[in-house]
């Protein structure tokens, strides 16, 4: 990725980002996947972040973006799981009962610059998650 600029600042702050649902249980598949591919990619848009790649899977989420420096990583998580978690539970109010009140993820998440491995390592190891993936729902 080459580098960007905002006023008088060129970066390059690209992170690989995973955040999983509360107590890690599998329920990102089918239309609850496909919604969740949308949302992040429209709150990314939002908050002016790159989606540079990224995978739902089964139980856990992939993102590889770049953020502007004005912007902190623990902001855009944040932004991110909160506005997707709001958006989910109005759109399938019947997860409500099994996830309490609008808690659909845990906590943390893991972050890591994409200082020390290139690109394409990123993009191979996410596509290699999200392949095991679709194995495992074909078991």
């Amino acid at each position: 990725m080459d580098n960007q600029s905002i006023s008088h600042t060129r970066w390059n702050c690209t992170y690989h980002i995973v955040f999983i649902p509360k107590y890690r249980k599998k329920i990102l598949y089918s239309k609850i996947r496909l919604e969740l591919i949308d949302i992040l990619r429209k709150l990314c848009e939002m908050k002016k972040v790159q989606l540079l790649g990224g995978a739902v899977c089964i139980d856990h989420v992939h993102m590889y973006i770049a953020i502007p420096p004005k912007l902190s990583v623990s902001e855009v998580a944040a932004y991110l799981k909160g506005k997707s978690a709001l958006i989910v539970f109005d759109n399938h109010p019947e997860l409500r009962a099994r996830w309490g009140e609008r808690h659909l993820w845990a906590r943390g998440y893991y972050v890591s610059t994409v200082g020390n491995v290139n690109e394409e390592t990123i993009q191979n190891y996410i596509r290699e998650q999200e392949n095991s993936d679709q194995m495992d729902l074909s078991k």
